[in-house]
């Protein structure tokens, strides 16, 4: 009798270490592991992935390169949109998460497999996520997911793994980190509380340039696309060239406090250099070469886009819709900027482009006009009063 097969989605870690056994042994299917690389796992910890997945009883284990697509797809967006969430998290791992999903389930597809299982526990926003790409993307493939449906403690899967022949070091780390493409995510005891926060060695990255050091860089329609005057064709590589740079100064750290898909707060810790460069010199850019209600309506959109995304609706066809006004928004964000960075903080200094709205002819601010006169600028103010003018008026006659 055939087997049923069950596509796992794999880390590597012991949730999902225990699935492939648990799958293999207690439920008797063939488990296909798939690791989605979003650019967070270099080569070497992808083979290592790869080992583990085989002596965990894998009949077959993939790694899906979705790094380029994660990009153009997702990223590109987060940056056109300025998108940090309350302001702060630039989305990190959250939307990572969304384009595994993607990937995990295509496979699932191509295989013709029965199941689809993730790790993810009952606590967090990541079951949302798989769950929800996994039932639109192929609803007739059934999902599993025993970590959370059994409530297992970290102990009891050790010990599962332990009694069926497989050893490693699961000890538990005082720290969890979870590194990507577009930020690492760092969770600890301190996370876990409303009045702590992470010590400086619970950070990946630690401070190895003292120095003031200058950075620029360019975009052109609002896409990175040089540093340090080197040009990128592969806009990941330029954000790697960022992140190489940003995080040599510790930039880019802070603490994310809000409000989870299934309704507590929670708090995270992350370092995101290259993504909080990029961010914020991308909208400073934007504040010299778009005009006021394009950054208005921009804003408003970005915010949006973002929370959706954050919040696994990321398939909701209304984002294509925000997508194509974010693209068009950016057809004047070409420029330079440059930016001084210094450990834990930088100044962005300014920018250089063809498309900055400061070059216009009609005036500099708080010197000299030169497109209207002083007459024009009284009767302007004497009209734009006349609402104000008007309701005051009533407002003293109802006094009398």
């Amino acid at each position: 009798m055939m087997k049923e097969k069950v596509v796992l989605a794999f880390s590597g870690g012991l949730d999902t270490s225990f699935c492939a056994k648990y799958l293999s042994e207690e439920k008797g299917y063939d488990v296909y592991t798939a690791v989605a690389n979003t650019g967070g796992f270099s080569e070497e910890e992808l083979k290592v992935i790869e080992d583990k997945a085989y002596k965990l009883g894998a009949v077959k284990h993939v790694a899906l390169n979705v790094e380029q697509e994660y990009y153009e797809k997702s990223i590109k967006y987060m940056v056109f949109g300025n998108v940090l969430r309350n302001g702060t998290y630039p989305i990190s791992v959250s939307s990572e998460r969304i384009f595994q999903a993607l990937a995990i389930i295509e496979y699932a597809k191509e295989i013709g497999a029965d199941y689809v299982a993730h790790g993810s526990t009952g606590a967090g926003n990541d079951q949302v996520r798989f769950d929800l790409t996994f039932e639109v993307m192929a609803p007739h493939i059934k999902i599993l997911t025993p970590t959370r449906d059994m409530v297992l403690s970290r102990e009891y899967e050790i010990n599962y793994l332990k009694q069926h022949g497989f050893d490693a070091d699961f000890k538990k780390m005082e720290y969890s980190i979870n590194k990507g493409l577009w930020g690492t995510s760092v969770g600890g005891k301190e996370t876990l509380h409303s009045d702590k926060t992470l010590p400086e060695e619970a950070y990946p990255s630690q401070v190895t340039e003292t120095k003031e050091e200058t950075l620029t860089i360019d975009f052109e329609k609002g896409e990175i696309c040089g540093v340090n005057g080197i040009s990128y064709r592969n806009k990941v590589d330029a954000i790697r060239a960022v992140e190489a740079i940003g995080c040599k100064f510790a930039i880019g750290r802070d603490m994310h406090v809000g409000d989870t898909i299934i309704g507590i707060k929670g708090r995270v810790g992350f370092e995101a250099a290259g993504p909080m460069l990029i961010i914020n010199a991308h909208k400073m850019l934007e504040k010299h070469t778009l005009t006021k209600w394009q950054q208005y309506w921009k804003d408003q959109l970005g915010n949006w886009y973002g929370m959706f995304l954050h919040e696994a609706q990321y398939l909701e066809p209304v984002m294509r819709d925000m997508e194509a006004f974010l693209q068009s928004s950016q057809a004047n964000v070409t420029g330079r900027v440059i930016i001084n960075l210094r450990p834990y903080s930088y100044t962005l200094v300014g920018v250089q482009s063809d498309f900055d709205l400061m070059k216009g002819d009609f005036g500099v601010y708080g010197e000299e006009q030169k497109a209207w006169t002083a007459d024009d600028v009284k009767g302007f103010t004497k009209i734009l009063g006349n609402q104000m003018k008007i309701f005051y008026s009533v407002q003293n006659k109802n006094k009398q």
